[in-house]
């Protein structure tokens, strides 16, 4: 996927979830933070981040915060980039099989998954999770505890159980890392929920992404260590 109207820019302080105040061009200006997560290990004083420009005047911003610079990594920090990839990714590489149907935002159940998929031999729940918390080449999920991640895992396996299959993929919005793990010291449950559904039978999946300012791409597989 890609972005347009990229500019490079500082970040100043995010005084709640869905703004930040940035330097760009040499002005402060307000921006929209397309993650509602802490992202505090992120998001640091005078971070070197990459912001889209937007010219609609309708719009309450005129940026929108698209990736950061954390060290000598690149991390995209859009919470909507990880469902796209994955949607442009389902169709071109056809992972499970060749599609037949695809659907965004299917509901089984009680969830709302991120893609319903048919291919010539299986009918497949999937749900995407972004991941953007790194350390020493470990990225783990979530950054803070989500109770509706544990829901959604469960419900896999219930659609496993209905004769469907479940799979969960985790967007790793950057590149170079060693291997993917649940985040137990931050949300034990969601970890064990994580375990679980795999022994169940959830393909539990991680992939790193190539991240340019004003780009995002999934290119390989990396190891899930549960």
């Amino acid at each position: 996927m890609h972005y347009s109207n990229i500019q490079r820019a500082t970040f100043l302080r995010r005084p709640n979830r869905f703004i930040a105040h940035i330097e760009v061009d040499g002005r402060e200006e307000v921006c929209h933070v397309k993650n509602t997560g802490r992202c505090r290990e992120l998001l640091t004083d005078r971070a070197t981040i990459y912001v889209e420009h937007h010219d609609n005047p309708n719009r309450k911003t005129k940026y929108s915060l698209i990736a950061v610079e954390k060290g000598d990594l690149l991390i995209n920090m859009d919470s909507q980039a990880p469902n796209k990839v994955v949607g442009e990714w389902l169709l071109e590489k056809e992972p499970f099989g060749k599609v037949k149907l695809m659907k965004p935002e299917c509901t089984y159940g009680s969830s709302r998954f991120d893609f319903y998929l048919e291919t010539e031999a299986e009918k497949i729940f999937i749900e995407v999770k972004g991941v953007t918390l790194e350390e020493d080449g470990i990225v783990r999920f979530p950054d803070a505890p989500t109770e509706r991640g544990v829901k959604h895992l469960e419900e896999l396996c219930a659609c496993l159980e209905a004769g469907y299959k479940a799979a969960v993929i985790f967007v790793v919005q950057m590149e170079g890392m060693q291997h993917f793990e649940p985040n137990d010291k931050t949300h034990p449950q969601f970890g064990e929920a994580l375990r679980q559904a795999r022994k169940a039978g959830v393909e539990v999946l991680a992939y790193e992404c190539k991240v340019t300012p004003s780009s995002l791409e999934i290119t390989k597989s990396i190891p899930v260590v549960l």
